[in-house]
């Protein structure tokens, strides 16, 4: 696939980790135009069999996305305040980057503030830069709650009394305190955290596609009771297995030496 004419977007493709960098000056804006390219996107990847990690990162150093539009928002209707059916088209666009059958990862390396945090929390991995990175859901300062996913995906990472520090408190959490509290999975240092993503996406990428597609689901099912997830984990585990690519790789760890004292003392 030839991934052309992206204005807010720079994309790289390298042995199946396609690296989309938002490069929208001045401050990585969550606006129209921006949100309509990562919609594009995702529809692109998800489709694209050649692509198994899907990487998120900036060319600014000091924003990841900064903020939603508010213009934007200050355009949408108040007439209506009933409960809809269907997503927003918001949350539409950064769920696909939970529920894509790829594994997403967000570099953040400045700020991601509002539908950036939001954005950044429906990623499958999030990375973020120490000394740097600052994450926060400032809306309630302004009259407004989060509207694309803060009050329901920050709780489920951190907690909900925490969650309701950062939306009601309007700060910012660092880096490391992201780390501590969830918000992100792990905070390096700044000249560590490309080279680890980079490891990270190429160990990933190695991955078949479909074992990536089970595993997030597989995983997804821990959101419900036991009993239920374990049932969905070996229905999808026996999906695998029946992959022939499975099979010859299970071959092949055994033809390899498997199993003997020598290889399992071996680094993975």
């Amino acid at each position: 696939m030839a991934y052309d004419d992206y204005e807010c977007l720079r994309i790289a493709v390298h042995n199946r980790v396609l690296r989309a960098t938002i490069d929208h000056p001045p401050i990585n804006l969550f606006d129209l135009p921006l949100l309509t390219e990562i919609r594009r996107l995702t529809g692109e990847v998800a489709a694209d069999d050649d692509v198994h990690v899907l990487i998120v990162d900036s060319a600014d150093p000091d924003f990841f996305i900064a903020h939603a539009d508010v213009a934007l928002i200050l355009d949408l209707p108040t007439d209506d305040t009933a409960l809809h059916v269907e997503l927003s088209a918001f949350n539409a666009t950064v769920e696909a980057f939970r529920t894509m059958p790829k594994a997403t990862i967000a570099v953040i390396e400045g700020i991601a503030r509002g539908g950036g945090s939001e954005f950044a929390m429906a990623f499958d991995m999030r990375y973020a830069a120490l000394g740097k990175a600052r994450l926060g859901q400032p809306e309630a300062a302004l009259g407004i709650i989060p509207g694309g996913g803060g009050t329901q995906r920050l709780p489920r990472l951190v907690g909900r009394g925490r969650a309701l520090e950062v939306i009601l408190g309007c700060m910012d959490v660092d880096a490391a305190n992201a780390e501590t509290w969830g918000y992100v999975d792990r905070a390096l240092p700044a000249d560590d955290l490309r080279p680890f993503v980079d490891k990270l996406a190429a160990r990933i990428a190695s991955v078949p596609l479909g074992t990536i597609a089970c595993a997030k689901r597989a995983v997804d099912a821990a959101s419900r009771d036991l009993a239920t997830g374990l049932r969905i984990e070996d229905q999808l585990f026996r999906e695998t297995l029946a992959q022939p690519v499975a099979r010859e790789r299970l071959q092949a760890i055994i033809d390899a030496g498997a199993q003997t004292r020598e290889f399992e003392l071996g680094e993975l």
